[in-house]
């Protein structure tokens, strides 16, 4: 009988802490969804906002970034775009993909460039998806060209005794390779496809900034200038910041500084299960311990077009 009744105990004393942990369970899940509603309480979701596009680093294809662009011009809350730009430029087909998306945007409403550190090469043509473009004085811009680069070890290769057998379907398949010299015929194959996407460049640069071709093509001569020198050369229209940005858009827009800005989400990383995890973790871990994202300030001194 003793056994029986401590066995009954224990069972009512498991039942009890099995409730006790629904409850706290549930009570942290309310909790956690209100901790998220509250940090969401400020967004702009379904009001009238400025929405933002921070561009930065490398600049590649991306069709949701892309797609969520051509939303966006569809989006009758979104007044204005106003796109952040700090890039030095990246793949030629992403620049252009992204330079298409902003000018279906354009094409609905104002869009703004706010260049910063390095706008330069695909961050130019970025930029001049924008109906206006503003830099600081010693943003790094222009850059106006492509290229192509390979290294070439063949020299190398022999000395240390290793060789490389290439059979192809004709004389053009797989120029240029690192295992042989360029021959003349690579090296004019590779300068027609570099003179056939410059020459795209350097049309659009004319024809956004109201340029002729041959000025358009003497400043794109591949050197890069400061926002001072680039405004001298109307490459961009004006020396400034975000609040600079905020007050051409109410002047020539009359789209008014006191709505809210509201970041353009695309991507996993906006699903919910990542923004209850970046609010209820990451966003308390970053203003507990300040993380700031580490960046050149000024001129830098490493230049990578």
């Amino acid at each position: 009988m003793s056994f029986e009744a401590d066995a009954i105990i224990e069972r009512r004393r498991l039942r009890r802490n099995l409730t006790l942990w629904r409850i706290t369970a549930i009570i942290g899940l309310a909790a956690a969804f209100a901790i998220v509603a509250a940090s969401l309480a400020g967004t702009t979701l379904g009001r009238d906002h400025v929405s933002t596009l921070e561009i930065v680093g490398v600049i590649v294809g991306d069709e949701e970034r892309d797609q969520a662009l051509l939303d966006l011009a569809k989006d009758s809350h979104a007044k204005a775009l106003i796109v952040t730009i700090d890039s030095p430029g990246g793949t030629t087909s992403g620049s252009e993909g992204l330079y298409l998306a902003l000018r279906e945007v354009a094409r609905k409403k104002p869009v703004v460039a706010v260049m910063g550190t390095v706008a330069a090469s695909g961050g130019y043509i970025t930029a001049i998806g924008a109906d206006h473009i503003i830099a600081r004085g010693n943003t790094i811009t222009g850059s106006i060209g492509v290229l192509m680069q390979n290294t070439e070890v063949s020299e190398l290769m022999k000395k240390i005794g290793v060789g490389v057998e290439l059979i192809t379907s004709g004389p053009l398949k797989g120029k240029p390779s690192p295992f042989e010299p360029m021959d003349a015929e690579g090296r004019a194959a590779i300068r027609t496809l570099i003179t056939d996407s410059y020459d795209w460049f350097v049309g659009l640069v004319a024809e956004r900034r109201g340029l002729t071709p041959e000025r358009a093509k003497e400043l794109g001569d591949g050197r890069v200038y400061s926002g001072r020198l680039a405004l001298k050369e109307k490459l961009i229209d004006q020396i400034g910041g975000m609040p600079e940005a905020r007050q051409w858009l109410l002047k020539e827009k009359g789209v008014s500084e006191e709505l809210p800005l509201e970041p353009l989400a695309y991507g996993d990383e906006d699903s919910l299960p990542d923004l209850l995890i970046s609010n209820m973790i990451f966003g308390w871990v970053e203003k507990s311990l300040n993380m700031k994202r580490l960046t050149l300030d000024g001129l830098v001194s490493l230049w990578h077009p």
